[in-house]
């Protein structure tokens, strides 16, 4: 089948490869029409399902993934209204504000996210956004132009824990809005940002999708490499627009601190018993999940073993079917802050378990 056209920002955790595959599995399963994708992030997963005319709703905790989605799934004014408003914030003069004191770099201030022409422009849009009063889900069409805006002229690897020492080739671009290519929607959808535990405690789906954010099994490797929080803080600060103390050489919010910010499924540790907490959250989940089918994505990088990630689905369910996606990493989850962790031959797989609950 042909997959929909999707769009994002250059996000870690994009599933984008492996969307013909979950529709590929997920083309062969019977009277499933409500959808759950319960770790949205950049919501290219949800943006496919809603084309293909499920009922979709997508859950993520970020305010960032659930603007994206509000964008996506939900607003439902004409383009050409979109494109009046888009047009206007074009042609605003870029003004120095709080984005360019912070983010803003020109030669003599390398390391930063944006040249100063573009954290000038990103000062007087948002600004504007905020002036214009807009009823929410036009609002999150804005600020979704504006994200996709900003990832096509930083200088960062893709996200912003680290910015690069020179500046990258499209930091040289003039910042400029486009309306985002929403589409017209068969099925009934819905957006929330929640704690996953909630929203499957309170909903019923005939097929959910999780990926969650997996910490490394890398023991030498610090668990804050991989914490969405501090890798998309900005997009945060941006959507909320309340300029908050910030702390680091990159500018971090204060409450994207990984004592504040990290997800349980992220967590490095081990409980008193020896296993993994974020194993047993995982468990959790799957056995709390109320759904015909359960569709799980995992890669190889994670805590637990393939063996582990069986005997969890065998304990809640039926296991359908198991495909392995073996493609190289993507530039982003292949650097390192340590050669230490370097391998060259280090193979990286993605694994879809499908299963059906008990």
């Amino acid at each position: 089948m042909e997959i929909p056209k999707t769009e994002g920002i250059k996000y870690a955790g994009s599933k984008l490869k492996i969307l013909p595959y979950i529709f590929e599995m997920v083309n062969e399963l019977k009277g499933v029409e409500t959808v759950l994708d319960g770790f949205s992030g950049s919501t290219r997963v949800s943006q496919a399902f809603a084309q293909l005319g499920y009922s979709t709703t997508s859950n993520d905790i970020s305010v960032w993934s659930e603007v994206i989605a509000t964008c996506y799934l939900i607003s439902n004014q004409s383009i050409g209204y979109y494109q009046q408003l888009i047009d206007h914030l074009n042609s605003l003069e870029g003004v120095d504000g709080w984005y360019t004191r912070n983010y803003g770099g020109g030669e003599s201030m390398p390391k930063k996210p944006f040249q100063i022409k573009n954290a000038r422009k990103l000062d007087a849009i948002r600004d504007e956004i905020e002036k214009l009063n807009l009823a929410w889900e036009d609002k999150c069409v804005m600020l979704t132009s504006l994200i996709y805006a900003l990832d096509k002229v930083d200088s960062t690897l893709g996200h912003y824990a680290a910015y690069l020492a020179e500046w990258s080739p499209r930091s040289f671009n003039n910042l400029k809005l486009i309306v985002p290519l929403r589409f017209t929607s068969r099925g009934v959808n819905r957006v929330i940002r929640d704690d996953i535990f909630n929203t499957v405690a309170n909903n019923r789906f005939d097929l959910v999708y999780f990926d969650p954010p997996y910490g490394s099994n890398n023991e030498k490797m610090p668990p804050s490499r991989v914490r969405y929080a501090s890798y998309y803080h900005l997009w945060t600060t941006i959507i909320r627009h309340d300029k908050p103390a910030l702390f680091g050489k990159v500018g971090r919010r204060e409450d994207s601190r990984d004592d504040k910010s990290a997800s349980v499924f992220e967590e490095f540790r081990k409980n008193g018993n020896g296993d993994f907490i974020a194993m047993n959250a995982l468990k959790k989940l799957i056995e709390e999940t109320k759904a015909h089918y359960l569709l799980l994505s995992y890669s190889s990088g994670g805590r637990a073993s393939k063996q582990q990630l069986l005997d969890m689905i065998s304990a809640s369910g039926k296991l359908l079917e198991v495909k392995l996606i073996d493609y190289k990493k993507n530039v982003m989850s292949s650097m390192r802050t340590t050669r230490e962790w370097i391998n060259g031959d280090e193979k990286h797989h993605e694994y879809l378990f499908l299963m059906e609950k008990i």
